[in-house]
């Protein structure tokens, strides 16, 4: 019993004492500090052993996910599904309307 701090003896003092309240908050402080104490024995550890040995990205094994075809919503509230046009993901815009027009001046 040579490992009692003085929280644990001041605890048992006020129980001989008689004294409740003032044993409650020292139980309490006891608690904290074994509390803290092993918090920061863990932190230690924990800072000690963060960048020790080789450590290796993991692979990523959640492939991407498949983004389904919203469709079109129609006023009865059913869904048509949309056209298959476009469906690789490139834009079915065409730019070139009015381009032919754009490099000539009109005197």
């Amino acid at each position: 019993m040579a490992d009692i701090n003085d929280n644990t003896k001041n605890f048992i003092d006020q129980l001989a004492n008689g004294n409740s309240a003032d044993a409650g908050e020292a139980f309490k402080d006891a608690l904290r500090g074994k509390v803290a104490d092993a918090l920061d024995n863990a932190r230690k550890d924990i800072a000690g052993n963060m960048f020790n040995g080789n450590v290796e990205a993991a692979d990523y094994s959640d492939p991407k996910p498949t983004i389904a075809d919203p469709g079109t919503f129609n006023p009865d509230g059913s869904i048509s599904p949309t056209t298959t046009a476009g469906a690789d993901g490139e834009a079915q815009i065409d730019l070139t309307q009015g381009v032919s027009d754009a490099g000539e001046s009109n005197s």
